[in-house]
């Protein structure tokens, strides 16, 4: 029992205790392919957070030690991600100029007020907040930031400087500097991204034809965007290109950060404290989207809150080692499980190669030409851009493709933040809309069958003295007015009736104001004749529903079944129903050319 409790603090005692030489062996070898990714990587997108390149590697030492010890996903990488570097860009350049000394410090203190919010969000057991963003909003945040990288990458391969927050800015301010494009830089940035989208989209296609095994071939295409760093910055060695304008990394520091405490400023502490949180959030979502992607598929279980405590942790240890604000990444967790990574070893393994890439290597990168770095980045995120998404959306559900594309035209035309939130609000506010017209169908028994289905959609069956009606949404405050409005309506449209049953299968929840709603129908029904009766309560309603006294003045009954209520009521037409011959009016003969509406 006490190796339970400590095992739910410190997951790593989970597989820790089954650590052998197999699992060892798959996770060096993990750990070494995922190095040789994390390195352009992180270089890359600590340039894309206006952070010095180094920065970048040193956020990707110590949160994989923090993640292995504390993440509850065997395969999730984390580290440096393009969209989480976007939003500090994004919280930062407002305040000072990228790369000086006080835009590193705030990016540390982001970092840890970061890792605060999400260690706050597990001691409240947030985790659940999760459900409150939606996928098409996600969706359309992903892209629309994918968009904005890549439009902020531009001026690096030109080799021009350009200004501007939004993606009109951008574009409009690249448009006008094309005639100062250096053309060296361009031709080192051009040829880099045809080389990194063709090795991306059919290297292992032409490594395996040149004989490679499949494994060899994708081991050896994801060290593309390495082997771009080394050929181009020995290029610039050679022919000197960084004294005729090619602008280059620069000077790297040759030794590990130092552990020290940012700056605690308390006017920029409340300053940055609710973009913080807009990082967390991000930052928390997709990471936890990641992780349960690969523990479905070796059937693991991924913990909400427990990640908030692992991503929590990385963001603090990468505040305190002078790195930048982290996150599980997609792209370098699907290297590391295909690359057979069994435990969070894999990550731990790869920090400890980050770190000796500073100690040897660092020199090597300081002739990196920073157009190299763009390309990187390009090719990365425009993957990430899924705009026939939003056709499919609005297709399917116009509500759901509106929140996507007021989250993408907010991200692109005012900031991201703004466009995030928009989305979120949109989305909201058209889910409340939607329920507060709830589906409400009149049903009848089908032939030959104790079923009963819409009326509009099936030939059935209707009692002359019983009305049926269902209802498919949970009744609550929006709609309880509603329901009281269109029973009213169906009544009145059949003045021969005598009992009224109110089929509950679809309701999950009956808050108080429906519940009054509910006491309001039945009296107005008793006024004219008519007994209001339940049927196909589901338990947690009814244990609530016995709470109030609604089931003492109501006068009717609560049926198991609605067939049950119809046979009590009406039981000479639902014998004769039941009793109809299938052959002669087949269910699947029954439906209705009914189009639009839901059953």
């Amino acid at each position: 029992m006490k190796s339970e409790r400590w095992g739910r603090y410190l997951p790593f005692l989970s597989w820790a205790r089954r650590y052998d030489r197999n699992s060892a062996s798959s996770d060096g070898l993990a750990a070494i392919i995922l190095t040789l990714l994390l390195i352009p990587q992180s270089l890359a997108y600590a340039m894309l957070a206006g952070l010095p390149p180094v920065v970048g590697l040193y956020a990707s030492i110590m949160p994989p030690i923090a993640y292995a010890l504390l993440g509850t996903s065997r395969t999730l990488a984390v580290g440096p991600v393009a969209v989480v570097a976007l939003l500090t860009a994004s919280a930062l350049t407002p305040l000072f100029t990228p790369g000086t000394t006080e835009y590193v410090q705030a990016a540390l203190l982001l970092a840890l007020l970061s890792g605060g919010v999400m260690l706050m969000m597990s001691l409240l057991r947030l985790g659940f907040l999760i459900s409150f963003l939606s996928h098409p909003v996600i969706s359309g945040f992903i892209s629309a930031s994918a968009i904005l990288i890549t439009l902020s990458q531009l001026r690096h391969i030109l080799g021009v400087q350009t200004t501007g927050d939004t993606a009109l800015e951008l574009l409009r301010s690249t448009l006008f500097a094309l005639t100062e494009t250096h053309l060296a830089t361009l031709a080192i940035g051009a040829l880099s991204l045809v080389f990194l989208y063709l090795c991306r989209n059919r290297g292992n296609v032409w490594l395996t034809a040149l004989g490679f095994t499949p494994s060899l071939a994708s081991t050896l295409n994801k060290a593309a965007p390495l082997l771009t760093l080394l050929v181009t910055a020995l290029l610039v060695k050679l022919l000197d290109l960084d004294q005729r304008g090619v602008a280059v990394v620069g000077e790297v520091p040759r030794e590990l950060p130092a552990l020290t405490l940012p700056p605690l400023d308390p006017e920029l502490i409340v300053e940055l404290l609710p973009l913080a949180v807009l990082i967390s959030l991000v930052g928390f979502i997709g990471s936890v989207s990641v992780a349960q992607t690969f523990a479905a598929r070796r059937r693991e279980r991924v913990a909400p809150n427990q990640e908030l405590i692992a991503l929590g942790g990385a963001n603090i240890l990468t505040a305190l080692s002078s790195g930048m604000p982290v996150s599980g990444g997609f792209s370098r967790s699907v290297v590391s499980y295909e690359a057979g990574a069994q435990t969070p070893m894999a990550g731990a393994l790869s920090a400890l190669g980050m770190a000796l890439t500073v100690l040897l290597f660092a020199p090597l990168f300081e002739s990196l030409p920073r157009a190299v770095l763009a390309a990187i980045i390009i090719v990365a995120v425009l993957s990430l851009v899924d705009l026939a998404a939003l056709k499919r959306t609005w297709q399917y559900a116009w509500q759901d493709g509106a929140a996507m594309l007021a989250t993408m035209l907010g991200v692109l035309l005012i900031n991201i933040e703004t466009g995030l939130l928009m989305g979120l609000g949109l989305s909201l506010l058209l889910f409340l809309w939607r329920t507060s017209q709830p589906h409400i169908a009149v049903i009848g028994q089908l032939p030959g069958s104790q079923h009963f289905r819409n009326v509009a959609r099936f030939h059935v069956v209707e009692s002359h003295s019983v009305l049926s009606v269902r209802v498919d949404e949970n009744l609550y405050f929006p709609n309880a007015r509603y329901l009281e409005d269109r029973i009213s309506e169906l009544v009145a449209a059949r003045p021969g009736i005598s009992h009224l049953v109110l089929m509950c299968s679809g309701v999950n929840l009956i808050d108080a104001s429906a519940l009054e709603s509910l006491e309001a129908i039945g009296e107005r029904l008793h006024a004219a004749g008519i007994q209001l009766h339940l049927s196909e309560v589901k338990g947690p309603v009814m244990d609530r529903l016995r709470r109030a006294r609604f089931l003492d003045l109501f006068g009717g009954r609560v049926f198991i079944s609605h067939y049950e209520a119809l046979l009590m009521l009406d039981p000479q037409t639902t014998r004769n129903t039941l009793n109809a011959l299938a052959s002669h009016c087949p269910i699947q003969s029954n439906l209705k050319p009914v189009k639009e509406k839901p059953e």
